[in-house]
């Protein structure tokens, strides 16, 4: 199971939560906002290349939608003097229209070299420059593990690597990456990497360690009906 499901979608309410968080009364509905998430989604992605934004959470209530974008360039999302997030706020209140009142907000990732996304897009990224894939993973797997809270890490490519005529499936890995153990918080990224010689996908598992809350307790347990039962008693 834990090969074939995406790690987060296993996971969800347990160590991840939605990235779009809102409630349909009808169909229309539901099939409207499904569209929007997916076309701001869209938007943001193209217009922050260069931003390393690693997701978007949508939440919307009665008139209010606030979108959260998590990246590790906030200055290239804000711009001079605010003119960069400004102009996304308008393209994004056009595909909401003006019954809706739209928030962007952001939040900086800290440790980059750890985020399952970003090294994915940086590995497309290298090998769209027709980088070495075998250094360019090599390189990923040591900036992630040098990385702090990152307990394991796992890196997939597949593809005419190197311009080969077959296809062919490199993996690398360090430390440990658990895909069957749901109380570990493992983080999932992929990206497309458009070369001449053809698509190269990566995917990216990365591993921050256990969650406390979920961990076993230790102390011994007796079973309540054994617990209550009076001690037999002793004979001669």
């Amino acid at each position: 199971m834990g090969h074939k499901v995406n790690p987060q979608c296993l996971r969800l309410q347990i160590s991840h939560d939605w990235r779009s968080r809102w409630f349909a009364a009808t169909k229309a509905q539901y099939r409207q906002q499904l569209k929007e998430d997916r076309l701001i989604r869209e938007l943001l992605h193209k217009e922050l290349a260069s931003a390393a934004v690693s997701k978007v959470n949508i939440e919307r209530s009665a008139e209010k939608v606030r979108i959260a974008i998590h990246t590790a360039r906030p200055g290239i999302l804000i711009g001079r003097r605010g003119e960069s997030i400004q102009r996304l706020q308008d393209a994004v209140q056009k595909i909401l229209g003006t019954t809706q009142q739209l928030k962007i907000d952001y939040v900086e990732i800290t440790n980059p070299n750890a985020e399952a996304q970003l090294i994915a897009d940086s590995l497309a990224f290298q090998l769209q420059k027709r980088i070495a894939f075998r250094r360019a993973m090599k390189r990923a797997i040591q900036q992630a593990m040098d990385a702090k809270d990152c307990k394991g890490i796992k890196v997939v490519c597949d593809g005419r690597l190197a311009g080969a005529e077959m296809t062919r499936r490199e993996v690398y890995r360090a430390g440990k990456v658990p895909l069957g153990t749901l109380r570990s918080n493992i983080e999932f990224g992929t990206a497309t990497a458009h070369t001449t010689a053809g698509c190269i996908g990566t995917k990216v598992w990365v591993c921050r360690g256990d969650l406390v809350s979920l961990e076993r307790d230790k102390t011994p347990r007796r079973h309540p009906v054994l617990a209550e039962a009076p001690a037999a008693p002793e004979t001669a």
